[in-house]
């Protein structure tokens, strides 16, 4: 099968198209570079640079991929800056997703598999969160990720476009060649391992007075190996649906500083700081319906076994990616 991945230069775009290359798959990516790396690319796959805001170059794309199915990453992720410009944040992952399903229908494509979040549930009424919870978004991120999911029905029913949704919980790790590497760094892990290395002085802790048993956040966390896999199943002719990725196991902010202080054999300062607006207590996945109707079968199920990769990445790439040429799309997108 063709597949055109959106955003497969960035970080879980590059795993996804390392497992789709290794499983068979033909891949192009299709990316303007704004937050991924020309590096970040499997040389297996063929690069197309450019932006879902520009539908010409979106036709293109796909007619040259020859795609029969599309993996959607691409997007504006940053939850603090989509409430300081909700505009950017619609923008770039409403309309341009309205673009790029446009195309899909005009050149025949018949799957659609799309990067959701567990951030379309907001804050949950109940834990652990399955798919029939109600989705009420507290951000921007979340309610544009949400407006996307709503759309699908429609061009599945009037284009015959099938679709797979996945609300990831949060992704971590990394596989051989690609690991995390964003310009500006908000996830856990990798700011945490930046301080064991050396690059950052200490870690910041938002709230230690949660009613957890540390006192601070529990996070559900999934490889990102496993979370490519997921992908691969559903682009399998008549996998639909919306699907929880995760491990269905919550880890503390202070077990996942542990956890990388003692991989790394290196102390880590912490600073403790008052609780952020808006970030629950406890978030963790159910995903049975990915184990269920995808047979998806996560193998990194601990929390050492993620951080021990994304260490091991880290190690090898103290500075991420190499700087890349300076791109029109990037500079624009800046």
């Amino acid at each position: 099968m063709d597949v055109l991945v959106t955003g497969g230069a960035g970080y879980i775009g590059s795993v996804c198209v390392e497992e789709l290359l290794d499983s068979g798959f033909s891949v192009t990516v299709f990316d303007n570079l704004s937050e991924g790396h020309r590096s970040a690319v499997d040389p297996r796959a063929s690069l197309i640079v450019g932006d879902l805001s520009d539908r010409a170059a979106v036709l293109a794309a796909l007619k040259a991929a020859q795609a029969e199915a599309v993996v959607h990453f691409a997007a504006s992720a940053l939850v603090g800056e989509s409430m300081k410009n909700p505009t950017k944040c619609f923008r770039n992952n409403v309309a341009n997703s309205i673009n790029l399903l446009d195309a899909c229908a005009e050149t025949g494509v018949r799957k659609f598999v799309f990067s959701s979040t567990c951030a379309v549930y907001g804050m949950p009424d109940r834990l652990p969160i399955d798919e029939s919870l109600t989705q009420r978004p507290a951000n921007p991120y979340g309610q544009s990720k949400l407006m996307i999911e709503q759309m699908l029905p429609w061009y599945r029913q009037l284009h015959g476009i099938e679709f797979a949704t996945f609300r990831y919980f949060n992704a971590a790790g990394a596989s051989e060649r690609f690991g995390e590497h964003h310009r500006i760094e908000t996830h856990l892990i990798p700011n945490i391992l930046k301080t064991a290395l050396g690059q950052k002085t200490s870690v910041e802790v938002f709230g230690t007075d949660y009613p957890t048993p540390d006192g601070t956040c529990i996070r559900d966390f999934i490889h990102i190996t496993d979370l490519a896999q997921a992908h691969i199943l559903a682009l399998q002719p008549g996998k639909e649906g919306c699907f929880n990725l995760g491990n269905g196991t919550g880890f503390s902010v202070r077990e996942v500083i542990h956890s990388c202080q003692r991989l790394s054999g290196q102390s880590i300062q912490v600073i403790e700081q008052p609780r952020r607006a808006g970030d629950p207590p406890h978030l963790v996945a159910v995903a049975d319906r990915a184990l269920g109707e995808l047979g998806w079968k996560p193998r990194y199920t601990t929390l050492e076994s993620m951080v021990q990769t994304a260490l091991k990445w880290h190690r090898r790439h103290p500075d991420g990616y190499p700087n890349d040429p300076v791109d029109l799309f990037a500079a624009v997108s800046n």
